[in-house]
């Protein structure tokens, strides 16, 4: 799915990159960039700004006001609403920083680009083509993957809510 994230969804961003979906962000975006960009682009609108939603949704923009207070609640809200992926795969991945399609990069060509332990300790390396980052799955996946636990968590809680609600309505 491609996304435009307002000023206050950095974070989210870069969740969601990870996940393998185009977002554009910047800061700079103002409320009427980002409402164009959505509409020209085809992109869905994600904020935490209510009057920026409202004018979305008069426009016939597709958009997602975010209540979530966490990143694991925000990511939650997405799955329910679009049934995005709560997974990473690094086939899809994004760079969290640029937005391009992160390749994988041999070891050996990974090597002069990382410190000495991140050589030694781990064997697969992705870059990105744009930006030149360089990612690997090291000690800061056992967060990412807490957090990802997280939104399932809070997804299923949620489904679970609307199975309930719905079968008491019948």
């Amino acid at each position: 799915m491609k996304f435009v994230a307002d000023g206050m969804l950095g974070k989210l961003t870069r969740w969601l990159r990870m996940l393998g979906h185009d977002v554009k962000y910047s800061v700079e975006f103002d409320d009427v960039q980002l409402l164009m960009m959505a509409k020209k682009e085809k992109r869905v609108l994600l904020t935490r700004d209510l009057a920026l939603y409202q004018q979305a949704t008069a426009r016939g923009i597709d958009a997602l006001y975010l209540e979530g207070e966490t990143e694991g609640e925000r990511l939650a809200e997405l799955a329910r609403r679009y049934g995005i992926s709560l997974n990473i795969d690094m086939a899809t991945s994004r760079c969290p920083k640029c937005n391009a399609k992160v390749k994988p990069i041999s070891k050996e060509k990974a090597g002069h680009k990382v410190q000495k332990n991140t050589f030694t300790n781990y064997n697969e390396f992705w870059q990105c083509p744009k930006c030149r980052q360089i990612y690997w799955q090291g000690a800061h996946w056992t967060k990412i993957r807490k957090t990802l636990d997280t939104a399932r968590e809070n997804l299923k809680k949620s489904m679970q809510k609307v199975t309930s609600t719905s079968i008491r309505k019948s």
